[in-house]
């Protein structure tokens, strides 16, 4: 029986005087990828943030596997077995590739771990090859890699890419693709935020569509229609 990892209910978020997320609710069942799909300023990536605690809901509920993590700093989120790759990848630039997935690993226990560093670099060869270079030195499509590589070595069961895919070259996304459905295999459930359409079809389950901090559309990959399209469009 699938059983749902995460689910909002009613989530709303202010910033300032601002109210960017309004009730947006929906579940992430086991080994599921949900794309939050929408155009910038959408509140795809502030949805993100209050679930990994880096910005408080002002009302609403954020259960993982159950517990209520609504409001909880993000260091407890992340040890509950939440992973977190931002936008802006914050990798330590003068940390080799191997230094930074690394560090997590120091926070887990050995028999917790699901994911070791050889595992890690099977599922992202390409930072395999780059262990012993600095992160300062990794393009930007390595430096996205290497994000979601480091929110991997807690071997998390829930992990939250924002936009993961941006900017990188079509090369890149291919292989990048690759490896997060190997992710997927393995049992991980993920939230991604995307802003193009046509790569969340790569990757996604299923789909919320939001405009506006609003879930305007929801439903599986195969069901996406052009109401989708006009919703990314503004």
């Amino acid at each position: 029986m699938v059983s749902s990892v995460l689910f909002l209910q009613e989530l709303n978020v202010h910033r300032s005087l601002s109210h960017i997320v309004r009730d947006v609710s929906f579940g992430v069942d086991e080994g599921e990828i949900m794309c939050l799909v929408g155009g910038n300023g959408a509140g795809k990536s502030t949805v993100i943030n209050a679930i990994i605690g880096l910005l408080p809901p002002t009302s609403g509920s954020i259960k993982f596997k159950g517990v209520e993590i609504a409001g909880k700093p993000a260091h407890e989120i992340a040890q509950l077995g939440v992973g977190y790759a931002p936008e802006d990848r914050k990798i330590f630039t003068d940390l080799t590739v191997y230094e930074n997935i690394l560090i997590p690993l120091k926070y887990s226990k050995p028999k917790e771990r699901t994911f070791t560093i050889e595992r890690i670099f099977s599922i992202f060869p390409q930072l395999a090859s780059l262990r012993e270079r600095k992160g300062l030195y990794l393009s930007g499509g390595e430096q996205k890699m290497l994000a979601v590589a480091r929110a991997l070595a807690l071997s998390p069961q829930l992990i939250l890419l924002d936009e993961p895919l941006e900017g990188l070259a079509p090369i890149v996304v291919e292989s990048f693709v690759k490896s997060i459905k190997e992710i997927k295999t393995a049992g991980v459930s993920m939230i991604i935020a995307e802003s193009n359409l046509r790569n969340a079809l790569k990757l996604a389950d299923r789909l919320c569509a939001i405009e506006r901090g609003e879930i305007k559309w929801r439903g599986k990959a195969e069901e996406v229609n052009e109401q989708v399209y006009k919703i990314l469009r503004g």
